[in-house]
């Protein structure tokens, strides 16, 4: 491959992919715990243990994974000529925008997680069980574009 990246092309898009799939396990994950969280009773320690399990997995996981995710992205969006005005590039906007999205989606998650950790529940269970599917729904159609690349 030729271009700016080079031969650590290769090397930046398979850790691109690890760290998306890091991200994901966490954007999976942390509704699932919010559930639990929620279902506790609050100032329990049982809720306690899950706003620290929650805290680690948004500080050790899911933020950083998401920053390097969007680095590497950028990076292999560069080499493809994102920002050189290539055309045939339809399929990455739309992926870029699915991108965007589930980084609001991260950002709301979190800041839930902090609100409930606060003891301002604001969701129901059956709410958050629903907003678990985001991010599978997202990651299939993200998939789809960047191996089909159908426009």
């Amino acid at each position: 491959m030729t271009g700016w990246l080079g031969n650590a092309y290769l090397w930046v898009k398979a850790a691109h992919l690890i760290f998306v799939i890091f991200w994901m396990a966490g954007l999976f994950m942390l509704p699932r715990f919010l559930v639990y969280h929620q279902e506790a009773v609050p100032g329990s320690p049982e809720a306690a243990v899950w706003t620290e399990r929650e805290h680690k997995l948004r500080s050790i996981i899911l933020t950083p994974a998401m920053i390097i995710v969007w680095v590497l992205g950028l990076m292999l969006a560069a080499q493809r000529g994102l920002f050189n005005g290539v055309s045939g590039l339809g399929w990455l906007h739309i992926k870029l925008l699915l991108v965007v999205g589930l980084t609001g989606y991260h950002g709301y998650i979190a800041g839930y997680s902090k609100k409930l950790a606060a003891g301002k529940e604001a969701l129901t269970g059956r709410q958050l069980r629903l907003l678990n599917e985001v991010p599978g729904i997202a990651a299939a159609i993200i998939v789809i574009l960047a191996i089909v690349q159908p426009f």
